[in-house]
């Protein structure tokens, strides 16, 4: 029978929501390897909306589930719907709206809170011993839950090749391992079956970001 895969979106758009890229190369490397993935999203308002031509805020507001559905299609439930006995594994794309909506970390970092619902359901799956995969900045949840923890958002020394190292630096001061990775490489913390890899926390091609997303899938997949 086909894996079944919880993917966790938060909104659609890198600056307010999941990463539309990270999020597409999700489901396709899922749909590549045979395995059916369910889309979830928490019913809940975005922070805030920003316009991603200009990079600022706006007015508006938005729903998190309700933006989620574009990317998923329509097809996509209410995270609070999420049932990890009928699942196999759990994956996270990352995205502004992981440190947004998902978390407080965009504005409290280590000292963050993270959604009752996210928590819930990534305490749910460690306890099942099923495996969890992260990417981007999504790895922070990690980080914050499971104290001693191993991930990876790809380097800790900031340049410009990595513009967002000190995301690592924070994550060491919760007490987890950092990993240094390249873009097209994972690492797997064994022990807690979790599956990290950099993806758009790394300046690089796009293809790149896609190959170490798809390594990424294949490790949840193996030990799914």
């Amino acid at each position: 029978m086909a894996k079944r895969v919880a993917v966790v979106l938060a909104g659609c758009g890198v600056f307010d929501g999941s990463e539309i890229h990270e999020a597409s190369a999700v489901l396709v490397h899922l749909s590549r390897e045979g395995a059916q993935a369910e889309v979830y999203a928490p019913n809940m308002p975005q922070m805030h909306v920003v316009d991603h031509v200009k990079g600022q805020p706006t007015p508006e507001q938005r729903n998190v589930l309700v933006e989620s559905a574009r990317i998923a299609r329509g097809n996509i439930k209410d995270l609070a719907e999420l049932d990890v006995k009928g699942l196999d594994a759990l994956i996270i794309p990352g995205g502004f709206g992981v440190a947004k909506n998902l978390s407080t970390w965009a504005t409290q970092g280590k000292n963050c809170s993270i959604s009752k619902e996210v928590e819930g359901v990534l305490r749910a799956f460690h306890a099942a011993h099923k495996p969890i995969g992260l990417c981007c900045i999504s790895p922070v949840l990690a980080a914050k839950i499971f104290p001693g923890c191993e991930v990876t958002v790809g380097h800790d020394t900031e340049c410009e090749q990595w513009p967002y190292a000190k995301t690592a630096e924070a994550m060491k001061e919760l007490g987890c391992r950092h990993v240094n990775s390249q873009v097209t490489e994972v690492h797997v913390d064994a022990r807690n079956r979790l599956v990290t890899t950099s993806a758009f926390m790394c300046n690089a091609p796009i293809h790149h970001i896609h190959d170490g997303i798809g390594k990424m899938v294949r490790e949840v997949l193996r030990l799914a």
